[in-house]
């Protein structure tokens, strides 16, 4: 019999921050929340943050009927194919990820006899409402005229053309939210809304993971209040030309969608709420603030009613699962930082602590309330990078890291759990369900018998 030398853990200590990046960390309970954020990602830093193509790509992708067409070379396209589970209701025109291929000859002589050419015959090939064009970094540098090609094309099709511009890194991802509302609001005011009642709502910021919006809708609808489009999960260029007929836009995701809510706000009278469909308490209010916009009680009524009904069903499976879960601490991460508000909520009703909580495009109000909203002690990180993660992961002996896809492998290299909340995942986590869905993930991800195997879990070393 033989014992196995001890695996060593890395020490966190060791890992220091960047001068630069010490004011966008903040530990509640020791001084007032002044984070620097919404800058440009610290060079060197290696950010959590994707490009700013990529994050126009998230979002106009779920666009189901139009054909999108990234302007650079085939490595951008790859990137981002199939970068959502958007799931579509009717047409997957939105899964194929076409793409010009700029190679060396079009960075010399231009690459927009290419787009004309490709975008003719895509059109032709699959008759789309739409065609949305991404111009990469490559195009922003060698300068092809994209708005004029689109104008041509759209002039000879007769649909709208529509130019993306989402070059560069410089704001990030955030930029690129920018980009897409800007595209979307070329096609807003441009349809019917005739027909459209009073108690009408635009979905902004839900883009129908594992059939989300498809729940979302339902409850609106067994509300009486009608939802005219869904920008963009499970959208449609015709819905969303005419979604300015709409009582009130619900932004979902604010981060993405703010913009856009704001822009049709200024231009078209329409006003807006932001919600968020996570968690019971949240969904909840999203039901309920709906209903107080339009001041009808009978709406009140009906989204009460709703409501018990629904957690009625989903409460009894939780106390369950919170029994395995409690005292059990959590790192959450996300894209936009309304998820993290959601996130903390469900998991203290799950009986967990959040240690860690941060976000990529949070600005100064959200990480007050997020402050507000954790306990003492709590790390908050702005854009943060792989090493500021692991050193805190570390420090605060985190039991499950809830995030995206860049983040899984630090999960699991430090030997912590790990769900994922992001745009990839396949499992519906909205809406009351959605909640139960969750926890079940929860548990299995943090009570799985695998980590007590984990060198830094293990309280003595087995022997052989």
């Amino acid at each position: 019999m033989t014992t196995t030398p001890p695996i060593p853990n890395s020490n966190s200590s060791d890992i220091s921050l960047l001068e630069d990046r010490r004011g966008s960390v903040h530990e509640t309970g020791e001084a007032p929340v002044d984070m620097r954020c919404g800058l440009a990602s610290l060079a060197g830093a290696v950010s959590q943050r994707a490009c700013v193509f990529c994050g126009s790509r998230v979002v106009l992708y779920p666009v189901a009927d139009a054909v999108h067409i990234v302007h650079g070379p085939i490595g951008c396209a790859a990137y981002t194919w199939d970068i959502r589970g958007s799931l579509s209701s009717g047409p997957e025109l939105h899964r194929l990820s076409f793409s010009t291929d700029l190679r060396e000859r079009d960075v010399i002589y231009g690459g927009e006899n290419k787009l004309k050419a490709a975008l003719l015959e895509l059109i032709d090939l699959h008759k789309p409402n739409a065609a949305f064009i991404y111009s990469t970094c490559i195009v922003g540098i060698i300068g092809d005229d994209v708005e004029a090609v689109c104008r041509s094309v759209s002039a000879e099709t007769g649909i709208p053309v529509i130019p993306v511009h989402s070059e560069g890194f410089k704001g990030s991802k955030k930029d690129g939210y920018s980009a897409a509302c800007n595209a979307l609001m070329r096609l807003v005011g441009n349809g019917d809304t005739t027909g459209i009642p009073h108690l009408s709502i635009n979905i902004l910021g839900d883009f129908n993971l594992a059939g989300e919006i498809w729940m979302i809708k339902e409850y609106y609808r067994r509300m009486g209040i009608d939802v005219i489009a869904t920008v963009t999960g499970d959208g449609r260029v015709a819905d969303i030309q005419r979604c300015h007929g709409a009582s009130l836009n619900v932004v979902q995701c604010s981060g993405s969608m703010i913009h856009l809510a704001k822009a049709m706000e200024e231009k078209y009278g329409i006003p807006f709420i932001r919600v968020s469909y996570f968690g019971i308490e949240d969904m909840s209010r999203a039901l309920y603030d709906v209903a107080e916009h339009f001041e009808d009680a009978s709406l009140n009524a009906k989204a009460a009613t709703l409501i018990q009904e629904e957690v009625a069903v989903v409460m009894p499976h939780l106390r369950e699962l919170r029994e395995k879960l409690k005292g059990k601490r959590a790192a959450v991460y996300t894209g936009g930082a309304f998820k993290a508000f959601s996130l903390v909520r469900s998991l203290r009703l799950l009986g967990m602590k959040t240690v860690i909580a941060g976000s990529q495009t949070g600005n100064k109000a959200d990480y007050q309330e997020l402050a507000e909203l954790c306990e003492p002690g709590t790390v908050l990180l702005d854009d943060t990078n792989p090493l500021e993660l692991a050193k805190y992961m570390q420090e605060k002996d985190v039991d499950l890291f809830i995030g995206g896809v860049k983040e899984r492998p630090i999960a699991y290299k430090l030997g912590v759990a790990f769900c994922d909340h992001n745009h990839e995942r396949k499992i519906a986590l909205a809406g009351f369900v959605g909640l139960l869905n969750f926890a079940k993930e929860v548990d299995a991800s943090v009570n799985s018998p695998i980590w007590n195997l984990v060198p830094r879990r293990r309280k003595t070393e087995p022997t052989i």
